[in-house]
C-alpha cells in the first residue's frame, strides 16, 4: 500500500511480481483503507522471468541491497529508471543480485546490526532521490501549498 501511494505521489508505475506475500483483491485492498489503489494501477507479471525479459525496454534498472558497495545517492537515475526491490524479509535473491551486481545501490545505514529498512521506507527514499535528480514537474503540489 505505501509503495502505491509513493508510486502515485513521484509519478513511477508500480511493478509487482508473483508470487505475492498479499491479496489484490479488491474487497482486501478496501479492507486495507486503500482509497487511492485504483489509481496505482500496477502492472503485475507472472514471475521474475517474464519481468526480467521486459527490464531492457522498461528502463535502466537498479537493483536494492544492504550488500551494495554504492550508495543510491552516488549514482545517476537515468530516464527512465526501474528501482528494484525484493521481498521485506528476504531482499532480492542471490543469484539476481550477482547477475546484475554492477547495478546494485545501497541505501547506508549508521546502525551495523540493523538488517534492513522497512521495505516502503526504502522505495520511498529511492523514489523520492530520483525524481530529485529529475526535477519536478511545474504543476506539482508541495504540503505547504
Amino acid at each position: 500500500g505505501n509503495a502505491g501511494r509513493t508510486c502515485l505521489a513521484v509519478g513511477a508505475q508500480l511493478h509487482l511480481i508473483r508470487p505475492l506475500g498479499f491479496s489484490l483483491d479488491e474487497k482486501e485492498v478496501r479492507r486495507a483503507g486503500l482509497d487511492y489503489w485504483p489509481r496505482v494501477r500496477p502492472e503485475v507479471w507472472a514471475d521474475w522471468p517474464a519481468f526480467a525479459r521486459a527490464l531492457p525496454s522498461l528502463g535502466t534498472p537498479l537493483f536494492f541491497t544492504t550488500r551494495a558497495e554504492r550508495s543510491f545517492q552516488e549514482v545517476v537515475y537515468q530516464r527512465p529508471a526501474v528501482l528494484v526491490f525484493g521481498r521485506e524479509s528476504v531482499g532480492l535473491p542471490a543469484e539476481i543480485l550477482e547477475r546484475h551486481a554492477a547495478e546494485t545501490v545501497a541505501i547506508p545505514m549508521l546502525d551495523v546490526e540493523l538488517r534492513s529498512l522497512n521495505l516502503s521506507t526504502s522505495v520511498a527514499l529511492a523514489a523520492y532521490e530520483a525524481r530529485r535528480q529529475w526535477g519536478w514537474p511545474a504543476h506539482h503540489r508541495t504540503a505547504d501549498r
